[in-house]
């Protein structure tokens, strides 16, 4: 059994609340909204204590696993384990894969801490206190929630009404309630009775798996059989697809927290968000002295207490008030910020129009695991995009059925294979690459390499192609 907590980071969800930046292949967890880090990287970074925890563990899923990794690996942080999902499950099914994971690697009687890799939370003296607390209550065989002190009639959460004390600062839980109306949610804050469920917990994997056994036997036993069916791939462990399918898709409140004499909290009167809406992330900040967030590329004029981000074009804001104004490469948002929980509408609207869904699902810049590329013009017949390779890594050896190739250097150098022959590239210079050429892009050097890559050719889909040598398991 090990001593510390074992972190579990959750962070394999989809979600587009933060739209335009947050899509369905870059979701928030990764996105670096205000400050140097992303979302993910605080949550590793609030676990980094080894004083306190072990490595993490973290659940993710196929279209995310690089990224993961490189976010740790740019924190110089050591992850247990990453696991993937095959396909989205809801939470029970993750929490009962890091619980049988955990027990295998550590002892049935190691505590699990369940960290959602997209919320933002200050790390001082109440909020260790709280883990301390939750810890003392999880050997004592409790699953512990933290149940988040309110600030204000919220109706985006979900709610705990807090039961009898158990001694060291956890409560039974009385009852959730589902997020509420304005008025229920005023009544039951004014009640001091009632905490947000924050969606963190704290347990040991032997007690978890039992509760799982108990009250959702079929969760647990699809979850065990892709476990033990599982396979290693590079840094990953992929869990069974088929196996992981049979899976009920329920989340753990549902399956267990619900239903189990066990169920405990933590009140905690700290700082945190679940950053789900643009004015989350404006009440984040605070604000210059007008009450406005500007980040990026923005001019602000006569405008209050508003949310103004760009990464890319200029913009300017003019007389306005409470708003949101979000520019990413593609697109642009503009919206009252007390009405940004509904951007979720708005995605769907766009999702199921056939000339705007792509808007929700990718960005011009797709991010690979040898760094990613931004696509600046698309015409008939012709592409242009920008490659962005990291040090000491290279693309796939491949080549293409329908399309010829022009990379020009114009950062770091180059290596590039056609058939048999390497040639390097440095700055402002250039190389053709014929439709059908088996080839490959690497960068030997210590800085980022930057190369313009022109395609020409009947077809330009990234299906087109043929993986014959790949580093990342690809081919």
């Amino acid at each position: 059994m090990s001593s510390k907590i074992v972190p579990v980071i959750m962070a394999g969800g989809k979600g587009t609340r933060l739209w335009p930046l947050s899509r369905a292949t870059a979701a928030k967890q990764f996105i670096r909204f205000l400050g140097d880090e992303t979302l993910l990287q605080k949550t590793m970074l609030r676990v980094a204590d080894s004083n306190i925890y072990d490595a993490p563990l973290v659940i993710t899923n196929e279209d995310f696993r690089f990224l993961v990794a490189e976010q740790a690996r740019e924190l110089n942080t050591r992850l247990d384990a990453i696991i993937l999902e095959p396909e989205a499950r809801n939470t029970a099914a993750a929490v009962a894969a890091a619980a049988l994971v955990v027990r295998e690697r550590h002892g049935a009687d190691t505590l699990i801490q369940i960290l959602p890799s997209d919320h933002e939370i200050t790390i001082d003296d109440t909020y260790r206190r709280c883990i301390a607390e939750a810890a003392d209550a999880a050997r004592a065989g409790k699953i512990v929630t933290f149940g988040i002190t309110p600030t204000e009639p919220a109706t985006g959460y979900g709610y705990i009404e807090i039961g009898e004390a158990l001694g060291n600062g956890a409560s039974t839980v009385k009852r959730f309630v589902e997020k509420p109306d304005a008025e229920t949610a005023g009544q039951m804050l004014a009640s001091g009775n009632y905490a947000w469920n924050s969606g963190m917990f704290v347990f040991s994997a032997g007690q978890m798996i039992s509760e799982l056994q108990t009250h959702a036997p079929a969760v647990l036993a699809a979850v065990e059989t892709s476990i033990e069916k599982a396979k290693g791939d590079l840094d990953f462990t992929r869990l069974d697809a088929e196996s992981f399918a049979q899976a009920p898709s329920i989340s753990i409140d549902y399956a267990v927290m619900e239903k189990t004499s066990n169920a405990a909290v933590v009140p905690a009167p700290i700082v945190w968000s679940d950053l789900g809406s643009w004015d989350a992330i404006w009440k984040l900040d605070g604000g210059d002295e007008n009450g406005n967030v500007v980040t990026g590329n923005a001019t602000v004029v006569g405008t209050t207490n508003s949310l103004v981000m760009s990464r890319h074009n200029h913009i300017a804001v003019q007389g306005m008030e409470g708003v949101a104004v979000i520019a990413s490469e593609d697109a642009v948002y503009v919206g009252r910020l007390d009405d940004s929980q509904s951007v979720g509408s708005l995605v769907k609207l766009l999702a199921a129009n056939e000339k705007t869904a792509y808007l929700t699902e990718n960005h011009p810049t797709s991010l690979r695991p040898w760094g990613g590329y931004t696509s600046i013009l698309n015409g008939e017949r012709f592409q242009v995009k920008r490659l962005f390779v990291n040090p000491d890594k290279k693309l796939s050896l491949q080549k293409h059925h329908h399309r010829a190739e022009h990379w020009v250097c114009v950062r770091g150098t180059a290596e590039v294979t056609i058939d048999d022959k390497v040639t390097i590239l440095h700055e402002n210079q250039s190389i053709y690459i014929p439709q059908g050429s088996v080839h490959r892009l690497g960068n030997p050097g210590k800085i980022q390499l930057e190369i313009i890559e022109i395609q020409t050719g009947s077809y330009l889909g990234e299906d087109d192609i043929i993986r014959l040598v790949d580093e990342f398991g690809r081919s």
